[in-house]
């Protein structure tokens, strides 16, 4: 029994504990003319970074910044509205062997913040008066191979 509960104690953890928004802005400059246009083509700029810091033994927060500006092509890239997002969870890591800690923070905790991250982001576009902003899923592994990539050649040059 006690062999029961020592293997129970050394299972791997993880676990999303909270989720929240850190920091959250909608802006659009060119209201209320941005509504009067016609054929409006959307030109989107999205940049995405994932940050992570300890805050304890078993505890990480882990925080998704996201600032997309939409922009309309036929009025010489006319600001539609510009959203900025810093969406964050806090997440209980125990028992996780060290090499994969950077890969669960980098790609897991990602994954399970960024579908919230979209809703929000895709509400505000249509709170702020336009259709649904609906942001691509993104490949967090992807991203964290090619990043792993990036510094494995920085080392060998």
């Amino acid at each position: 029994m006690a062999e029961q509960n020592e293997a129970q104690q050394e299972q791997p953890v993880f676990r999303l504990q909270k989720m929240y928004i850190k920091d959250l802005s909608f802006e659009s400059p060119g209201a209320p003319q941005v509504f009067l246009a016609r054929n409006q083509e959307p030109k989107v700029d999205f940049n995405l970074q994932v940050n992570s810091k300890k805050i304890n033994d078993d505890h990480w927060e882990v925080a998704l910044s996201i600032t997309t500006k939409v922009m309309d092509k036929n009025a010489g890239d006319t600001m539609m509205f510009v959203v900025e997002i810093e969406h964050a969870g806090v997440f209980l890591l125990k028992n996780i062997p060290a090499e994969h800690v950077q890969r669960v923070l980098a790609v897991d905790c990602p994954l399970m913040l960024f579908p919230f991250s979209r809703q929000i982001i895709s509400q505000l576009s249509v709170d702020g008066g336009f259709m649904p902003f609906l942001m691509e899923p993104i490949n967090f592994l992807a991203l964290y191979d090619n990043a792993l990539r990036q510094q494995q050649e920085q080392k060998k040059q």
